[in-house]
């Protein structure tokens, strides 16, 4: 198992800024979600953690010691900008990377095939790399991430291009990973794959954290008292409710911002007084809503 910290990390490039005092820890044997909008510093990021490029200011530590070239080799890196060498043969080209992660030839051959039969290639073994098609070529960079049984894996944009079945696959992988005990840090911008995956999240914007912690950590810190309300007829409920600021129509019910005057059990019995409910309960934001309205909130505060 292992633990990632970031402390204060920052990295410019010239006059753009494009990681700034950066903090977040990453629990032995979590899935967490590095997020942020194209642009926010997801991708320099990993890129210091793999020391790629190297951080101006801030600690690095990996079960609290600075990540050096040594340490590096005990994480797997998926990069968003794939790499493979299109002329050779699958089983051979993901056997030699496993043994440029010190496997024995024997046994990166071993895991090779053992990889490409547990992501549906084994069929593809002879072939070019170069013959495969893009998700093939992902799944084959995928399996020399990990070949090695690293204690951490860095995926960066994972799903990119993948269809539903291999990107069902690779949540599966990751999910097992963690059962394992292993640390994955995975970064996105598609938010609902993080939802269904991360117990931990630190989004990110403008190269800053704006949030980091668990799922319910953030809900309790964005989540505003929303009720979800389906009237009988579908009409939407009556204007100037006690106790209700907005009101914003979903697919199929209507969302009432709460503004705080009154306890939801008072608005209910106001909605209620006021038309036919079908339905009313609280509303949970998700993690999308929640992001969006971070990243909104960001962008006001130094307009």
């Amino acid at each position: 198992m292992a633990q990632l910290q970031l402390d204060k990390v920052s990295k410019a490039f010239g006059a753009v800024q494009a990681v700034r005092e950066l903090s977040f820890l990453v629990p032995q044997g979590s899935i967490y979600g590095l997020l942020g909008p194209n642009g926010a510093g997801k991708t320099t990021t990993i890129r210091m953690i793999m020391r790629i490029v190297l951080p101006d200011a801030g600690t690095i530590l990996l079960d609290g010691e600075a990540v050096d070239d040594l340490k590096r080799e005990r994480i797997g890196y998926l990069p968003e900008e794939r790499g493979l060498y299109r002329k050779m043969q699958v089983l051979e080209h993901l056997a030699f990377l496993g043994e440029v992660r010190g496997l024995s030839r024997d046994e990166a051959r071993k895991r090779a095939r053992n990889w490409l039969e547990r992501l549906g290639l084994a069929d593809k073994a002879s072939a070019k790399v170069e013959a495969l098609s893009k998700g093939m070529q992902q799944k084959v960079q995928f399996a020399a991430a990990v070949i090695h049984d690293p204690p951490l894996v860095i995926l960066d944009e994972p799903f990119t291009g993948l269809d539903p079945i291999a990107t069902r696959q690779f949540k599966d992988e990751i999910l097992q990973m963690a059962k394992g005990g292993v640390t994955v840090l995975f970064s996105t911008h598609v938010l609902p794959q993080a939802e269904e995956l991360c117990t931990h999240y630190c989004l990110i914007n403008r190269g800053r954290a704006l949030f980091a912690g668990t799922a319910e950590e953030v809900r309790k810190r964005y989540a505003k008292p929303q009720l979800k309300l389906a009237t009988a007829d579908g009409a939407p409920p009556p204007e100037n409710l006690p106790g209700v600021n907005q009101v914003e129509k979903r697919n199929g019910f209507y969302l009432l911002h709460l503004d705080g005057t009154l306890q939801a059990p008072q608005v209910v019995r106001e909605v209620a007084n006021r038309c036919q409910v079908a339905a009313v309960e609280h509303y949970q934001p998700t993690l999308e809503e929640i992001f969006l309205r971070a990243v909104e909130e960001d962008h006001v505060s130094v307009a």
